[in-house]
Parts: structure tokens; sequence; C-alpha cells
């Protein structure tokens, strides 16, 4: 009896083991599938000339990871940020783009400061219908869609600047000076068109570029005061990268300010001027969608954030550094390939792309939108004049967001604009 007993609890046991078996594989599985992490590219130069201004971006977007990793991650899965410097060499961009898209593996990569650089890896991300996340104000003239650009067209900032030059502050003279490559020669394209369109004579534009990380200008701000002697006349600069130091010292070296010839700047923000003599800057203006000194509790506490996540984790300037527009831009671009991400149920490029299109979200500075169709965001446009702290009094503001014209209308008065390039591959 005690043996039949044992025999038929053993056959139990037996026909129990299958499902034991698949029942351990199943949480085995979940353990593996909890484990694994979903990789992302952060493609920013670390050196070269444009360090100045990318480091902070690669910063923002680490801190953002980590904020999301504590949270839980993305679809359960923890983010692991693969991040390479293209040092500020712009063939060296598609190579490492290239390099995160084909050996890591990545989901998405947030990247890119010059438009030379975007330029360079565009190809890219359309050969592979890859994603990247493009965190800086651009001249326009372009949509892809293997990018999301959550920094401003032209008609976010070179527009409203330059009118607010004229309708405000009475300029009649412009002195469009830059660095010689896509974003500054397109975007004077921009401009010399507004202003002809409000009556500015050819005369009284002049244009003039300078290389990346020129160092002497002496010569050119001597032209600017002498173009400048008649009172009505300002600066409209799209100077990029640590070349802003020498000429802004320049400027002030002749005894120039703002009284005299105010510079509105479309590349200096407050991460920039951590390396310059302030206060002969006081009273110079630039235009950006975003500036430290919003005063609201989620800018102040974003702002907190930063400064002790670079202090926690030794980054140079520690406490003391500073957030800025393309900072802004880079930081809720993160969590805006989040939200997608958990809308689509996937971390599939083409369903991704398709979950960004329309998704409002809080970022920092205020409530922010991605565009509908056009693969920009719906932002309100700031201009801010420099204090001695190195923040920027903002004096003044959009009453609301202010819609994306990746094509200007003044390139372009008849509408006609080209179609979007890249996308999911043609069957």
């Amino acid at each position: 009896m005690i043996r039949t007993e044992r025999f038929s609890a053993i056959k139990a046991l037996t026909g129990l083991l299958p499902a034991l078996v698949m029942a351990l594989a199943l949480v085995f599985a979940g353990r593996v599938h909890a484990a694994e992490k979903v990789k992302i590219g952060v493609l920013h130069s670390l050196s070269g000339t444009m360090a100045i201004s990318e480091t902070s971006l690669r910063d923002v977007v680490l801190m953002a990871v980590e904020e999301i990793n504590a949270s839980g991650g993305v679809l359960g899965r923890q983010i692991e940020p693969v991040v390479v410097d293209p040092a500020s060499n712009w063939p060296l961009f598609a190579e490492k783009a290239k390099e995160l898209i084909t050996k890591e593996k990545v989901a998405v990569t947030f990247g890119c400061w010059t438009s030379v650089s975007r330029k360079s890896v565009l190809p890219v991300f359309e050969q592979y219908n890859a994603l990247l996340f493009y965190p800086v104000q651009y001249e326009g003239e372009e949509q892809s869609l293997n990018v999301f650009y959550t920094g401003a067209t032209p008609n976010q900032q070179l527009i409203p600047a330059a009118r607010y030059m004229m309708d405000e502050l009475g300029m009649k003279k412009f002195y469009l000076l830059g660095t010689d490559y896509v974003f500054p020669r397109t975007a004077n394209k921009v401009l010399k068109a507004y202003l002809k369109s409000r009556g500015v004579p050819d005369e009284n534009i002049i244009e003039e570029y300078t290389p990346f990380h020129h160092q002497d200008y002496q010569t050119i701000v001597a032209r600017i005061k002498k173009f400048g002697a008649s009172g009505d006349a300002c600066v409209l600069s799209t100077i990029n990268g640590d070349s802003n130091v020498p000429f802004y010292k320049e400027f002030a070296n002749q005894g120039l300010t703002a009284d005299d010839i105010p510079i509105m700047a479309f590349s200096v923000a407050e991460d920039e001027l951590r390396a310059m003599d302030v206060p002969p800057l006081v009273g110079h203006l630039a235009a950006w969608n975003y500036f430290q000194s919003i005063d609201t509790p989620e800018n102040r506490k974003f702002v907190k954030n930063f400064k002790e996540y670079c202090k926690r984790n030794n980054l140079p300037g520690g406490y003391n550094r500073v957030t800025d527009d393309p900072i802004e831009a880079a930081y809720f671009g993160v969590y805006v390939w989040k939200a997608a991400v958990e809308k689509a149920g996937s971390f599939d490029v083409d369903k991704v792309r398709q979950a960004v299109y329309g998704l409002e979200f809080d970022a920092p500075g205020g409530r922010k939108k991605m565009h509908e169709n056009n693969q920009h965001t719906l932002k309100p446009v700031y201009i801010g004049e420099i204090m001695k702290n190195g923040q920027f009094r903002i004096i003044y503001k959009t009453k609301g967001l202010v819609s994306p014209e990746p094509y200007s209308r003044y390139l372009h008065p008849d509408g006609n604009i080209p179609e979007p390039t890249g996308g999911p591959k043609k069957k």
C-alpha cells in the first residue's frame, strides 16, 4: 500500500515537471528582459573649438538618463548611454554616427551642435533609418524624417530678434557677422530677405564671416565701429564656438558698449558667458527660447538639479554651472523620446516617429509641443539682456508658442517647399 502511494506521488510529480520547467523558464526570461538595457547614442564634441558649448549638452543628456533610470527606465529597461567624442571634426561626426548605429545598435542618438556637423551625419541617419534628436537653433531649409529638431527655426529666433532691433530700438543699419559655415550663411540669407522686406537698403547691410576658432577681431571691430558711428547700427552675430570670447573682448577694448552698437547674438547663451569677462558685455542681447532666469518653480528645480548633478559627478564648474537654451532642448529631447517610446510601446524608429508628432509635454521652461508633422518644436521666443552676473534679464517674450517654419517664408514667398527627406525604407 505504501509502495503504491509512493509510486502515485512520484508519477504525479513527474507529470508536473514540464509545467515547473516552463514556469522557471518564464521567470528566468523575465529576469533577463528586466536586466536588458537599451542603448542611446550621445554625439557631442568634448574637445576642439565647439567643446565650449557641446560638453554641457553631453552632461545634461546624462543627467536626464540618470533621472529616467532612477524612475524605472523606459518600457521597464534601463538606458545605457554610449558617449563618443567627434572632437569638432565634421567628417568624424559621420563616422561616429555610423559606429553608434551599426556597431552599438543604439535606439536613438542625441547630438550635434553646428549645422555642418548635422549635415555631415544626416546621410548616415537617413541611410540606416535611424533617429537623431538635434537640440540647437538652426537656419532651417531642412526637414528630415530621421531628425527631430528641438531647437529653434528662423521664425522662432532670427526674425523676432531682427524685428525687435528695428521696432523697439530703432535700428536702421545691420552688420551681419558670423562664422563661415552653413548656419551663419543661410541664417543671414533669411535675415537679409527679411530686412529688405522691411525696406532696409543694401548699403545699410554688411555681411562678413570668419573661420572657426578665429581669434583676431581688431580690424573687423574697427569696421563695425565706423559703420555704427551714425548711432543707429547693430550687430547680428552668428559667431559660434570659442571665437565669441575674443570678439566680445575686442569690442570692449575698442570702447564700444551696448549703448553705442548693441550686439544681438544667436549663439551666445549663459554657458558661453562663463568663459567671458562679463561686465563689459552688459546690455548686449541674445534671442533664445529659454533662459535660466525664467522664474518658475519647475525651472528653479531644473537649474538646481543640474548644478547638483555637475557637483556630484565632479564635472568642471561643479555647482557654479548654468543652464541655457540648448541645454534645456537637449534635456527635454530625451524625455520626448521616452514619452514617444512608451506611447508606441516600442523602440522601433518608425513607430516612435509617429508617436512624437503632436506630443505635448512640460519642459523646464514651460509647456511645449512637437509639431503635428514637420519634425520641429512649438516654442516661445525670448529676448534677453546680459547682466553682470552672467545671466539674462528677459526683456521680451511672445504671448504663446510660436509654430516652427522649417522653410522661411522670406526665402520661399511662393510657399513651394521641398518634400521631407529620409524616413522608412521604400520596399
